[in-house]
């Protein structure tokens, strides 16, 4: 009766991780990439690793390494600036198939969730049908392979769709999580960073097991008030809840420069550019905002926000820019040699409403938003963007 009781309140979780998710995009799109390293990111000289396939890390090359530090490498590689518009496209449909299992969707990024599938075991049998279910899946609706973790939590879930890499399928039963965990870096559990990896390798910590043998006194030298928690995690224990994806809060693009702008016409040029994006996405969305953002950054790391509000929620790209503009002007001209990093654009204020909204008309997308939306869809992002949107592409 024991066994059948822990049965019955333990829990179902499964992580799944697309692979390489970016570039296997790219390989989908273009198959004369396949068998060659791909890299995708930033591509001039500030630019960061998005992500690179197998080939490339054989390399070496890892995600957020300078791509010039890629380049070097692996100079052979193919490099792909990142199309977030066709990420989010099929994204969109890896997610569509998690909802047909669970409403219990923890989405980390575009590529990455936890779902809990605990109320779906009666309908599916076991969680391995649903892994198998959901990984057959996402293959015939996308053509990309997706890693799949199952266990009791989402710690020891995670850890088994990493171990089993690339187009892993891999359960841990409770049974097996000491055997599992013990061997494993210490560096791979949850929550212990670099700095903590370090300490704990200075009192000749190096497994995760040996972490969750380590006497706490010794620990607590080396990690302070964390070992409780750590130790339990080492032991393969976490009680976190899958959270259900909540709304949206905020929809935003931003760049960062190669070379720093020092122009206000090309500054604006981009502001515009990247209006365009974030009033597409709030239209895909059906979703209208009422404050916009903008973000300026001067070189090397001073950021700054400035925010206003729109008359009435919206997300036509002619009200979301003009309101940036006035923001991007004001900002300008206080600053004695104003140069910009990065410059983002955001829209948020979604649920917001105002008393006298009931006596104004809402906002609704000019005529010219439509036809670009359409022709965009049609032939994909950025085939029809406003003239002044052109001195970005000099």
């Amino acid at each position: 009766m024991g066994t059948i009781a822990a049965m019955a309140t333990e829990r179902a979780i499964i992580h799944v991780d697309m692979d390489a998710f970016y570039a296997s995009v790219e390989e989908l799109d273009d198959p004369r990439l396949v068998g060659k390293p791909v890299i995708v990111g930033g591509l001039g000289g500030r630019g960061v690793v998005s992500t690179c396939n197998y080939e490339a890390r054989k390399y070496g090359v890892r995600s957020a390494m300078p791509t010039s530090r890629a380049h070097r490498l692996c100079p052979q590689a193919v490099f792909i600036f990142p199309r977030h518009d066709r990420y989010a496209e099929i994204s969109a449909q890896v997610f569509a198939v998690f909802g047909e299992f669970t409403d219990d969707i923890e989405g980390l990024s575009l590529d990455e969730a936890f779902l809990d599938v605990t109320g779906s075991l009666r309908l599916f049998h076991s969680i391995e049908a649903i892994g198998r279910q959901i990984k057959l899946r996402i293959r015939e609706r996308t053509g990309l392979n997706a890693s799949v973790g199952m266990a009791a939590n989402k710690l020891v879930a995670k850890l088994a769709s990493e171990l089993s890499k690339p187009d892993g399928f891999l359960r841990v039963r409770p049974e097996d999580v000491r055997a599992t965990l013990d061997p494993l870096p210490v560096g791979r559990l949850w929550t212990v960073g670099k700095v903590a990896e370090e300490n704990l390798h200075r009192i000749g910590i190096r497994t995760i097991g040996e972490l969750a043998r380590c006497d706490p006194a010794r620990l607590q030298r080396a990690l302070g008030r964390q070992v409780e928690g750590l130790q339990a995690l080492a032991r393969g224990e976490d009680e976190r809840p899958v959270h259900r994806e909540v709304a949206e809060q905020s929809i935003s693009a931003e760049n960062t420069f190669d070379v720093d702008i020092s122009e206000l016409a090309m500054a604006e040029a981009w502001l515009l550019r990247m209006s365009e994006k974030v009033a597409r996405r709030a239209r895909d969305r059906q979703m209208k905002g009422r404050t916009v953002t903008v973000k300026l950054r001067e070189p090397p790391f001073t950021t700054y926000t400035r925010q206003a509000r729109l008359p009435v929620a919206g997300n036509a790209t002619q009200d979301i820019h003009q309101l940036a503009r006035r923001l991007l002007q004001a900002w300008w001209t206080q600053q004695p040699r104003p140069r910009l990093r990065l410059l983002g654009v955001g829209l948020s204020g979604f649920g917001e409403r105002a008393q006298n909204d009931l006596f104004e008309p809402a906002a609704s997308a000019p005529l010219a938003d439509g036809i670009q939306d359409r022709i965009n869809e049609k032939f994909g992002a950025g085939s029809l963007v406003r003239a002044g949107v052109l001195k970005t592409r000099e």
